[in-house]
Parts: structure tokens; C-alpha cells; sequence
């Protein structure tokens, strides 16, 4: 590999990129095309993406200060350096969120009759009095002030939750009588103040709704409580009151060599997360200097983690304002996913998948056939037995009601519950407690590595013999995610990729370590050299003179070997089309490196989640997909899964997947071709106007409309003698 594809000066940083990508959810958010309330939820979920950032990627870089880590990225910065640098852009990237929300947001709401209160101070008579008694009956009950003095330390201040810090100071009962209490108080030194907060009640909604025929007139929870504050300090004069939030590091460090209890160890780790590094402090920007000196200290923060806020704290609370009824004139129209129509309702499930290849696109067709599959699995007395892994799922997830029935049916049920899926670690151990209870066989997860693979195999015993059904997704089982992310699965009944299965489970559950594959690629151990072969493949065919190119598409591109080799096919004449949603530290258009690359990013109403590769293999084009990004995390350091696409139909269907998305005008950014990494929109001057995303949901429409795709019927022969498996090693 020459050394000039490696230059960090070619790369850019993947805590940067993924502002980058954040800022284009923003644009979202401050697009005037868009109906207004989908703007307030594309604001809402930039604050709850920044949440995760700080308490994850922010939180590691500071870890990597505090050990002497000193070791610099791929583009050439240390910890530290990236800190400033982040510091720098996401104080920016806040300003503009509140402008989005002062200038833009509120104005237009009240235009249509939404009236969010953003100070106490601006209620009426009326509205005043309703506020009062709601904080007597309903807030004042809960409330828990907590002072600190010399016999009260400072509190836990739990992370992400919202406070309101007052400096207090005691009443001076001769002045009250004299009526001289404010000459008094400007006598009196700041040594007499005191502090106290109290947390509002996550108990509560937010959102608290005063009576008015006329409107939709809303408080939030912390106007009403500072309006109220004096009432929890009687014998004292409130001086100042103001909201403020932290976030903490919340990225759990599980030695798992020494815990002998995975299980008992995490739930260890969750309850740390509580009391975690202080790394962010969001406070109102009127706040009283003071305050914020005390909290600052108290805190333990430095100048360049505050960030003063020009509004409300956090404001994911916009996805509840977006639940409000009688206002879907501005929302976009729910779209409701559709029937896939290889599947004949008539016939089961077993039946639909032994007529062929079933390929489905979420969420543009129903995630329902998954379901189904395992529904179906736990009550037909033919399924001996299922196994699945799990990753997140939903709250509710039939799913798991479905493999805990095929339990208790007395099927052999192995799931893989990943308890290590970042901040779902609490959820999957119940959900793995009651599948265990069902009677179900639980691994808890491998040793070191994330299972992050999206894989279901369902052994059925038929009249030729022993069947493997097997999905394959690049998208969680999550019934509620398959409605709002793009993902796609595979289903199929095809020998090679059944015994694939099979070793795959095996591994997991034991040690078997197969040495060749069929179809299947598996990460850690032989994914990445898979991704590389295809890489290079192109390389070669281009360098001697054949036509070569590479589609991809994922959510992240950080790898800096996978980037590297790109490089090198780019320089050798590959042309590389790249759909990379969210981080991506390849920087296109550099001379002699990366001139045939293009890259683009689509920011839309669903959340582009699916893994799709394509690679032009000399005329003889392969098309694979998989639950891994072209991330190290995915590649070296989690279980998962790729695999190929074989049926010419669905070949077919896969590649206009990726001809619509490569001709998006409307919802796509295009990385600029000055080897900057920056992102512009689409120049639609004398273009069609394409959205991606609207243009799948009305061909869905449109399936559902005609007759049952009726396929020929056709049984997978199995390639060799059902004694053994006839894994081959593939290239």
C-alpha cells in the first residue's frame, strides 16, 4: 500500500464528520419547504443525537486525556486537540439550534395557534392562577428541595435529568418589619448566600397545558416551578433561580476478563452511569454569575463545557409537542408500510420462502413477515427448533412473546441477547430474564465482542428432510424501528446459506470456529479481509483495463484501512459512488486519491439504516449486504453478519435501490469534490426533482395495488448429500 493513501491530511476526523452530519439534520429542521411541525421534530432530534455524543464520543476523548493517551487519529489530531476542536464547533452548532428555535420555530407556531409561555413572567391574571394552583395540587407534592451547608453535602445530580439552582439568603425578620428589607439586603455580602437546588419530576409531563378556547396555550414544567420556587424556601429570600442540566460520561468500562457475571456486571456499570464525569453543563445564559461560579466548581467543569442556553433546556420535548392532536395539516401524512407482494397470504410462511427468495425493503413494506416467521415457527409442529439474535428490540416486542411461546411449545430456543447494546443494556436484561424463565437457552453475549448481527434460522422437519429457513436483515428485530428506519432482510430456504446458519449459531453458542463459509462473511474474524478482496478485485480489473466500479452503501465510513484501499481503487480508475448517511472521514475529489470517488449523504423522514454493497466484478456484478458499517467497531470488534444477494430478481430490485438514491435531488447533500469533506446540497437547477424516500413509499403503493407476485414454484435441491455440511470456501 503506498504510503500516500494513508496521509492523514487526507482523512477527516470522525468526531468532525459526525457534526457534520448532525448540522445536516439541523438544515432539516430549518428548511421552510417542510411542514412545520416536521421541522420541530428534526430540531427535536438534534438535541437528543447531541445527548449521545457528549456522553459517549466526548466522554472517550476525555478518558483518553486523563490516561496520557497521546496517540493522534487518522487525521492526525490527539484527544486534546480534538476536544478544542469539537468545543469550537458544537457551541456554534447550539447557537444556531436556539436560533432555529427563537426565530423560527416559535413565530411560525404562534401563527397557528400554539402558544408556548417561554417566561412565567409573561402570564396573565388568569393563566397565572391556573399555573399556581397546578404547582400546589400537582408539582409541589413532588418537589424535594435540597440545600447545601456544612451538614448537607452537594447532591447527586443525576445525569440528563433538568434542575433549577437558586442562590438563597436568610430572611432578616427586623428589616421585614421595618419594610426596609431590599437597603438591607444590598448591605449584606455575598458570604451569606446560600445554594440550593431541586430537580424538576421526570413524573410530570413537561408540557403542561393551560385552559383556553381560543388557542393551544403551553408552560413548560420548569417556568412553572421557578415561578413558584420561594414557596419551597419560606424562611428565605430566593436571590436567583435558574434551569440547568449535566450530562456524564456514560460509556460503561466492563473489564469482562475479570467479571464473572456478565450479567451481574453491567447492572453494576448502569447504576455508575449515574455518577459518571461531569462533561457538560447546560445552563440558562441569564444565569447569575455567581450561580454559575458555585456550579462550576461544584461540578468540577471547566469554561469550555458550559454552554449557556438561549431558551429551554433540552429540547427533545418537541417530540411531545409533535404529538399534539388536530394539527396534521402540518406533519407530513403517515406513511403506513405495505404488503410485500412475493408473499401470498393463502400460504404459510414456510410455503411463501420455498417458492423463492423473499426480499423486503423497510420500511416501505411491512416488517410484519419477520413476525410472522417466528410466530408462525413457535406453534407449527414441524419447527424442531429457532434461533435468533437480538439487539435491540421493541418495548413491547412480539417477537419476544413469540419465542417465549415456542418455548413453552417445547421447541429448542436459543437466543442471543446482546447485553452490551449501548444504552439498551437495562432493557435486554429483562427482556433476557423472561425468555430464560419461558424456558428459552440465553447466551448472554460473547467475551470482548458486541453481537451485532441480524440473523433468525428456523429448522423444520418436511418430508425431504431437515429444512433451514434463515432472515437475514441489515436492521434490528424491532417491529417500532422497522417503521421509521430503511433497512432490508433476506429470506430464504437456500442449502448453503441454512448450513452457514447453523455454524454461525454454533459458534456462538460453543466453540466451533469453522474454517470456510459458503455464503456467509462473519466479522471479527473474516469479514474485513472479505471487504478488502472486494476492494482490490476492482483494482485489479481496472488496472488491467476493464471496466470497474464500486456502489456502497452504510451509515458510517471511518475504517482507515477500508478507506485506504479505496484510495487505491479511486487512483487505479474504479469509479466508487458512496450513500454514507451519517460519519464518513473520506474526503473526495483529492488529486491522484480520490478523484473517481463521490460521495452523498440523504437526510430525509426515515433514517437511511440499510448496508448494501455492490461491486461490478467484471460484468459479473455481486451484490451483498450486511448489519456491519465499514467502521473498525464493526469490523474488529463485533459479531456480524454479510450476505449475498443470488436471486436475478431481487439483483434487480437491490440496484434500483441504489440508482433512485444516487439520483436524489431533493433530500441528498453531495460531499464537495475539493477534498475538504464538506457537504452541499444537491444543485437542482435543470435536474428532475427525486426524493428518494417518497419515491419508494409510492412504488410500494403501487405493488400493493396489483395481483400477488405468483412465482413459479421452485425447491431449493440441496448441492450435496444431507450427511454433513458442504460449506466451500468462497472468494
Amino acid at each position: 500500500m503506498d504510503k500516500k493513501f494513508e496521509a492523514c491530511e487526507h482523512y477527516t476526523n470522525r468526531e468532525l464528520s459526525w457534526i457534520m452530519f448532525n448540522s445536516r439534520v439541523l438544515e432539516e429542521a430549518r428548511d421552510k419547504s417542510l411542514p412545520l411541525f416536521e421541522r420541530m421534530k428534526f430540531l427535536s432530534i438534534t438535541s437528543s443525537n447531541l445527548d449521545e455524543f457528549f456522553m459517549v464520543r466526548v466522554a472517550s476523548l476525555k478518558d483518553m486525556v486523563h490516561a496520557g493517551y497521546s496517540k493522534k487519529d487518522i487525521a492526525g489530531m490527539t484527544a486534546q486537540e480534538q476536544l478544542t476542536a469539537i468545543s469550537e464547533e458544537l457551541h456554534r452548532f447550539t447557537a444556531l439550534q436556539y436560533s432555529t428555535y427563537n426565530r423560527g420555530i416559535l413565530p411560525q407556531l404562534e401563527q397557528e395557534g400554539v402558544y408556548l409561555i417561554t417566561s412565567h413572567e409573561m402570564l396573565g391574571e388568569a393563566d397565572a392562577a391556573f399555573v399556581d394552583k397546578y404547582f400546589m395540587e400537582t408539582i409541589y407534592p413532588v418537589l424535594t428541595p435540597m440545600a447545601v451547608d456544612s451538614s448537607r453535602p452537594f447532591p447527586l445530580i443525576r445525569n440528563k435529568t433538568l434542575n433549577i439552582a437558586a442562590l438563597i439568603r436568610k430572611k432578616d425578620k427586623k428589616s421585614d418589619a421595618e419594610g426596609k428589607k431590599g437597603d438591607q439586603e444590598n448591605k449584606k455580602g455575598d458570604s451569606e448566600l446560600e445554594f440550593a437546588t431541586v430537580q424538576v419530576p421526570g413524573v410530570i409531563p413537561r408540557l403542561v397545558r393551560i385552559p383556553d378556547p381560543d388557542c393551544v396555550k403551553l408552560i413548560l414544567l420548569e417556568e412553572i416551578i421557578e415561578r413558584n420556587i420561594s414557596r419551597l424556601f419560606l424562611n428565605y429570600d430566593v436571590i436567583c433561580a435558574h434551569p440547568y442540566r449535566i450530562e456524564r460520561n456514560a460509556d460503561l468500562t466492563i473489564d469482562e476478563e475479570d467479571a464473572e457475571d456478565l450479567l451481574k456486571e453491567i447492572q453494576k456499570q448502569l447504576k455508575k452511569r449515574q455518577w459518571g464525569e461531569v462533561i457538560k453543563l447546560e445552563i440558562d445564559d441569564r444565569a447569575d454569575k455567581r450561580l454559575l461560579k458555585y456550579l462550576k466548581k461544584a461540578m468540577d467543569v471547566s469554561d469550555e463545557d458550559v454552554y449557556g442556553i438561549n431558551g429551554p433546556l433540552d429540547l427533545t420535548f418537541l417530540m411531545k409537542l409533535y404529538g399534539l392532536e388536530g394539527f396534521d395539516h402540518l406533519k407530513v401524512k403517515k406513511y403506513v408500510p405495505k404488503k410485500a407482494p412475493q408473499i401470498d397470504p393463502e400460504l404459510s410462511i414456510f410455503d411463501n420462502i420455498k417458492k423463492g427468495d423473499i426480499f423486503l425493503h423497510h420500511p416501505y413494506e411491512s416488517f410484519d413477515p419477520v413476525v410472522d416467521f417466528i410466530r408462525q415457527a413457535s406453534v407449527d409442529p414441524q419447527v424442531l427448533a429457532i434461533k435468533q439474535t437480538l439487539y435491540r428490540v421493541s418495548g413491547n416486542s412480539p417477537i419476544i412473546a413469540a419465542l417465549a411461546k415456542a418455548a413453552e411449545n417445547g421447541k429448542q430456543v436459543t437466543v442471543l441477547v446482546e447485553l452490551k447494546a449501548r444504552f439498551d443494556e437495562e432493557h435486554n436484561i429483562i427482556w433476557a430474564k423472561m425468555l430464560e424463565k419461558a424456558g428459552c437457552h440465553v447466551i448472554y453475549g460473547l467475551l470482548g465482542l458486541k453481537t451485532h448481527s441480524k440473523i433468525t434460522l428456523v429448522v423444520r422437519d418436511e418430508e425431504e428432510g431437515i429444512c433451514r429457513y434463515v432472515h437475514l436483515g441489515t436492521g434490528n428485530y424491532n417491529d417500532a424501528t422497522a417503521k421509521l428506519y430503511t433497512d432490508c432482510g433476506l429470506m430464504t430456504c437456500r442449502r448453503p446459506i441454512g448450513e452457514d446458519a447453523t455454524a454461525v449459531f454454533n459458534m456462538l453458542s460453543g466453540y466451533s470456529e469453522p474454517e470456510s463459509w459458503n455464503r456467509l462473511a462473519v466479522a471479527p474474524l473474516w469479514l474485513r479481509s472479505r471487504f478488502i478482496d472486494l476492494i482490490d478485485r476492482e483494482t485489479n480489473l481496472a488496472l488491467a483495463g476493464n471496466e470497474a466500479y464500486i456502489t456502497a452503501k452504510m451509515n458510517s465510513l471511518c475504517d482507515p484501512e477500508i478507506i485506504a484501499h479505496l484510495y487505491q481503487a479511486s487512483a487505479a480508475g474504479v469509479k466508487i459512488r458512496l450513500i454514507v448517511r451519517g460519519i464518513c472521514c473520506l474526503k473526495a475529489g483529492i488529486p491522484g486519491i480520490s478523484e473517481n470517488i463521490h460521495v452523498r449523504s440523504i437526510v430525509g423522514n426515515f433514517l437511511e439504516h440499510s448496508r448494501i454493497f455492490l461491486f461490478a466484478n467484471g460484468g459479473n456484478e455481486e451484490i451483498y449486504m450486511a448489519s456491519a458499517d465499514w467502521m473498525q467497531r464493526n469490523l474488529d470488534r463485533r459479531v456480524e453478519i454479510m450476505f449475498p444477494i443470488e436471486d436475478m430478481e431481487i439483483k434487480e430490485k437491490v440496484r434500483h435501490i441504489l440508482d433512485v438514491e444516487l439520483a436524489d435531488t431533493v433530500k441528498a447533500r453531495v460531499m464537495k469534490t475539493d477534498g475538504s469533506g464538506t457537504y452541499e446540497r444537491v444543485d437542482k437547477r435543470g435536474k428532475e426533482l427525486i426524493d428518494s424516500q417518497e419515491q419508494f413509499c409510492r412504488e410500494a403503493k403501487e405493488q400493493e395495488i396489483r395481483e400477488p407476485d405468483v412465482r413459479e414454484s421452485r425447491v431449493f435441491i440441496p448441492m450435496e448429500s444431507t450427511e454433513g455440511d458442504s460449506r466451500q470456501e468462497s472468494v
